[in-house]
């Protein structure tokens, strides 16, 4: 798959932000966190049109991989994060990669690269739509207790409320009115996609256009992002190796194997996106925050790409 126009996109806006910091911040005709607010909110209303019982009923079968890919997203990433707490000297930047190893796992993409490895989909949709519910949970509730550490601002019912009437509340409707949307979306899929990532690129936008308006990331030196840099990989890479020795212990199918390597592995962008608008907006580390993620992004997104069609190669000559 490579680098897409999506990474591209991410990487030329940042420098574009860095260029012309003040286009992207707030003014009184012109209010980013409103209108990210209004895309975030028809991200997943459309969402949960796409959500079907029939596809959490055909995903329920096998408890152990549920299990062990929930436990991953929400507990080996942290502690792997915790482990490496000693050698980030910068405390937000720490945060940040907390920020990562907090969120939870990628719809879309998981789906899409399992499909292509001929792994297990319908639990694969299980997982990942699971672990997007319980983000909304869980993720705020890691950050807090670290947040209130850095005497960072944490409203736990604001918070929640945010989460609750931008995120939670979408979906709900959205699966209320798939029975009258639900075909016209499938159709259309392609366009809702490009939607998707066009309001996550503003949310990026603006977060950076922020940060560089206030100077946020002066800290950061070519060799802080080389650590940041080396983390992140290091952090994907030892998920990825664990879940492979767990896979094996447990005797998974080939199928189950790719799903858990899959959706264990990734972190979610979108959730990242919108997470860090609720929770750090106002903050010295609005910006910084987003850094370990859509490093992380790009990292997973070409790793897992050849991962997967090298398995579809290997499936592709066994069938022969």
């Amino acid at each position: 798959m490579g680098f897409d126009w999506f990474i591209i996109s991410i990487i030329v806006l940042i420098g574009f932000a860095y260029a012309f910091p003040f286009i992207g911040v707030d003014r009184e005709f012109f209010n980013a966190s409103k209108i990210a607010g209004y895309g975030v909110a028809i991200i997943f209303f459309f969402y949960g049109v796409k959500l079907t019982p029939k596809q959490f009923a055909q995903g329920l079968t096998n408890w152990k991989m549920h299990v062990i890919i929930q436990c991953a997203t929400f507990i080996l990433f942290p502690l792997l994060v915790l482990i490496l707490k000693p050698f980030v000297v910068n405390s937000n930047l720490w945060l940040s990669l907390f920020f990562l190893a907090a969120l939870p796992s990628t719809v879309s993409s998981s789906i899409v690269m399992i499909s292509i490895a001929q792994g297990n989909i319908p639990a694969g949709i299980f997982n990942a739509s699971i672990s997007s519910l319980l983000g909304i949970l869980i993720t705020p509730a890691y950050m807090g207790i670290f947040m209130i550490q850095q005497n960072l601002s944490f409203d736990a019912t604001e918070i929640y409320g945010k989460l609750v009437f931008q995120i939670l509340l979408p979906i709900v409707i959205g699966m209320i009115a798939r029975p009258l949307l639900g075909n016209f979306v499938q159709k259309y899929a392609t366009h809702f996609k490009v939607f998707d990532q066009l309001v996550i690129l503003f949310i990026i936008y603006t977060s950076f256009c922020s940060s560089f308006a206030d100077n946020e990331f002066a800290f950061l030196t070519i060799l802080s992002f080389l650590l940041l840099l080396l983390c992140v990989i290091s952090l994907f890479a030892c998920a990825f190796l664990i879940l492979q020795k767990v896979c094996t212990f447990f005797n998974f199918t080939y199928k189950d194997t790719i799903t858990v390597l899959f959706c264990g592995s990734k972190k979610s962008l979108l959730h990242g996106v919108v997470i860090s608008k609720v929770l750090f907006i106002g903050t010295a580390v609005s910006g910084i925050i987003l850094l370990p993620i859509m490093i992380y992004h790009a990292i997973q997104l070409v790793f897992v790409s050849m991962y997967a069609t090298k398995q579809q190669q290997k499936q592709q000559a066994l069938k022969l």
